[in-house]
């Protein structure tokens, strides 16, 4: 690790171990420098991360995580109403159905997205969820079966546009989406797959880029100030979003644990693993991922570098008490030793030197974090917080 590194993981790992909250809690050992290049030169500057450090990193990901993408945005990209404009909530917001269409060499195939705008006199910064549960019981566009999963009244009330896809829509969640949804359209049917093709986490952060991409086209939207939110596989999801397309202002993680928040450089074996999520989940990354399946602290870069690759951007990291299978410790970690990315652009990343107690965010940077009581899920309590966090960096008084 090169001095400034050395200092700040020792200084956190110090002030860490003598905290009576954190008595016996394992710290990160051997974590992959940040601030060193794979060629070992460190990094001092905006330019070097930029141009040298940032690109070999993103590679390294994509080679042998997430996957290479055979497609951006489709040159037959459209938009489309699927449901005619509605006023709801009380007249408080407007309800837009926007069906988002594309296709390619093999195939064609859509999916709709739902946004609640507040009715107001400038474009609403807003929240996008990338819903990975049932969508009928979290994201109803009626609003008669409401789920504090995605909250859209409050989101709504607060002057932040609440907008939803179902992740299933893009792709399902079963082996490479049995080539339905996006692998349909542009992967030839039955063919042997490269070591390094996405996987379904990468497809769907392909289609959250897209909904940005509909975004962009709406004037009561503000395109600047765009959150992507998602809990568990949604929240590694929305790592990868932000990661890979820049116009996200902020990515919210919500107890995304192993290959997405959480570092693998500690020890924490109630927590899931590389070789774990590899055979439950083999379809979410690409094959070059299962070479470091009991072997994830031998890969020269950890998921803090994943994080870091969203500077100077907002990014906010949630635990939850009761869920030790994402290694609340290790995603506390991974947002503190992903810090000095921000600091890099004279900004500050995660203000702290310890994990908090429940239910106390730590938001005096550009990296917020907090861990809610409770079991693996996400809340109206860790939604008002990233609202808290959008208004703290002036979402709605830059507009």
């Amino acid at each position: 690790m090169n001095t400034n590194t050395l200092m700040l993981c020792a200084a956190a790992i110090a002030a860490f171990a003598s905290s009576g909250f954190a008595a016996g809690t394992p710290t990160p050992k051997d974590v992959p420098d940040l601030m060193t290049t794979f060629g070992g030169k460190k990094v001092e500057s905006v330019e070097q991360w930029e141009k040298t450090r940032a690109p070999e990193l993103l590679e390294e990901f994509t080679k042998n995580e997430y996957g290479r993408r055979p497609v951006g945005r489709p040159s037959n990209l459209s938009f489309e109403p699927a449901e005619p404009d509605v006023e709801m909530m009380d007249g408080k917001a407007l309800r837009k159905r926007i069906r988002i269409s594309y296709g390619g060499k093999y195939g064609e195939s859509s999916f709709v997205v739902t946004a609640f705008i507040p009715k107001q006199e400038k474009p609403a910064p807003a929240f996008l969820l990338i819903c990975n549960r049932p969508a009928a019981e979290n994201i109803d566009p009626t609003r008669k079966v409401k789920s504090g999963f995605w909250p859209a009244e409050e989101i709504v009330a607060r002057g932040y546009a609440a907008i939803t896809f179902w992740n299933g829509d893009v792709a399902p969640d079963i082996d490479y989406g049995n080539r339905k949804g996006v692998f349909a359209c542009f992967e030839k049917p039955d063919c042997n797959r490269r070591s390094d093709a996405w996987g379904t986490i990468s497809a769907w952060a392909w289609g959250a880029s897209r909904v940005m991409d509909w975004i962009e086209t709406e004037p009561l939207l503000d395109a600047k100030h765009v959150g992507v939110v998602g809990h568990s596989r949604g929240g590694k999801t929305a790592l990868v979003t932000a990661v890979y397309d820049k116009r996200f202002a902020m990515a919210c993680s919500n107890c995304s644990g192993c290959s997405g928040a959480k570092l693998n450089h500690i020890d924490l074996p109630r927590s899931e693993h590389v070789a774990q999520i590899c055979k439950g989940f083999p379809h979410w990354f690409c094959k070059n991922y299962f070479m470091f399946a009991n072997a994830e602290t031998k890969w020269r870069v950890d998921q803090h570098e994943l994080i870091a690759l969203i500077a100077p951007r907002l990014v906010a990291v949630v635990s939850a008490t009761e869920d030790n299978w994402a290694g609340q410790r290790g995603e506390w970690w991974s947002a503190k030793l992903a810090s000095p990315a921000w600091e890099l652009y004279g900004k500050k990343g995660l203000v702290a030197e310890t994990p908090p107690e429940a239910d106390t965010p730590q938001q005096e940077g550009c990296v917020s974090y907090h861990i809610h009581k409770g079991k693996h899920n996400l809340t109206p309590y860790d939604w008002n917080r990233y609202m808290d966090f959008a208004d703290k960096h002036g979402w709605k008084a830059d507009r």
